[in-house]
């Protein structure tokens, strides 16, 4: 039995385990409280005496009271450990969020690091070109002063010949304002990969509030592009008329990275990381009557078919020890059908790729409120 004290110093997996037992404990005992009051009706229709059958039903009433007192101890236990269950998962998401995005560290550093290093080299380049041009400048308005004063002469025009030749005039405003443009496009760069890791480690609530999906899937694809851009292309296709959906939306972002990070290693796995060409990853959104559906699909190796009943198991992988936690697509699955009421499911094909699809209501059951249009 689990005690009180215990609950706080279990793991998720020994909850989990906990709480099975719990379940399987409570429906053996109400089996057999029906078993022995099935008997006790059947020998009172077997001619047994009446101070028989009464001194069976006495037992039974104490069997009863005794498995009664049992069942409500252990489902105040159970209740507990369900609580306590619910706490541990959410602590989880979040730290697996942070894990996630420890583990993208590196990636990401590298995805600021190169706009960063042309942003750099341009300025310094940019820098050079304003002083060979404010030394020609300078020869120049050198020469206009001396036309407005008389003739010019010899020396002052080849002067300012040779500043405009050593200081290459005509490439430097052919290749200045193409360095300003590059400068300018890693720092768009940079500040797309800063927002999208500030609203993808920004807490959602705990409330569901409408949010644009492809908004929401553009960040969680910026935050995991070093996981995915040497083994695959990203190619998102969301309709346009989607509307707003009520979502948790930091926990929806970790569904989609979780999947994502997925679909990169399978994809990696059967090219080997790329290095046999690269694959695609193809995220898709469409209305489906009451609910949007969303599709991550992959060209990787499938999910082979002895796995494909444990994937949304809890500590479940196939990866390689140090790769994969198991806790990816358990968490998705908490995530999208607890947490969201809605759906999730694949279909996979061996040498073809793994599709991943969600199914989210466009209604939130929990407050009836209707998503807004986009």
């Amino acid at each position: 039995m689990i005690q009180e004290t215990a609950l706080g110093e279990l793991s998720l997996q020994e909850l989990t385990l906990k709480v099975g037992a719990l379940e399987r404990k409570l429906r053996a005992k109400e089996k057999t409280i029906r078993v022995l009051i099935q008997r006790v009706e059947e020998s009172s229709t077997e001619g047994h005496s009446a101070f028989w059958v009464l001194e069976q039903n006495i037992a039974l009433e104490k069997m009863v009271a005794k498995r009664t007192a049992e069942i409500n101890a252990q489902k105040e236990q159970l209740s507990q450990a369900l609580s306590q269950l619910r706490g541990t998962q959410a602590k989880l998401i979040q730290a697996q969020k942070l894990e996630a995005i420890g583990q993208l560290a590196a990636g990401i550093a590298h995805e600021v690091n190169t706009p960063t290093q042309y942003v750099s080299d341009n300025t310094a380049f940019a820098l050079r070109a304003v002083t060979g041009l404010g030394t020609a400048l300078q020869a120049a308005l050198a020469v206009v002063q001396a036309a407005k004063e008389g003739p010019v002469s010899a020396e002052l025009l080849q002067a300012a010949d040779a500043a405009v030749a050593k200081a290459k005039v005509a490439y430097l405003l052919k290749q200045l304002p193409r360095a300003l443009e590059q400068s300018q496009e890693g720092l768009g760069r940079i500040a797309t990969i800063v927002q999208a890791m500030k609203e993808f480690s920004h807490p959602s609530g705990a409330e569901k509030r409408p949010v644009n999906l492809r908004e929401a899937i553009e960040t969680t694809i910026a935050v995991a592009r070093n996981e995915w851009k040497y083994v695959a292309d990203v190619d998102l296709d969301m309709d346009p008329e989607l509307p707003l959906i009520p979502v948790l939306r930091n926990e929806f972002n970790q569904v989609i990275l979780n999947l994502i990070v997925n679909a990169a290693h399978a994809i990696g796995d059967t090219t080997a990381g790329g290095s046999e060409g690269k694959g695609k990853i193809t995220i898709s959104g469409r209305l489906h009557e009451d609910r949007v559906e969303i599709r991550v699909a992959d060209t990787g190796g499938g999910i082979p078919e002895s796995a494909r009943a444990k994937v949304f198991e809890p500590f479940f992988t196939t990866k390689a020890v140090g790769k994969g936690t198991g806790q990816g697509l358990a968490i998705a699955y908490s995530v999208v059908v607890d947490k969201h009421q809605g759906s999730i499911a694949f279909e996979t094909e061996l040498g073809r790729g793994t599709t991943f699809v969600i199914g989210l209501p466009l209604v939130d059951s929990a407050s009836g409120s209707q998503t807004e249009e986009s």
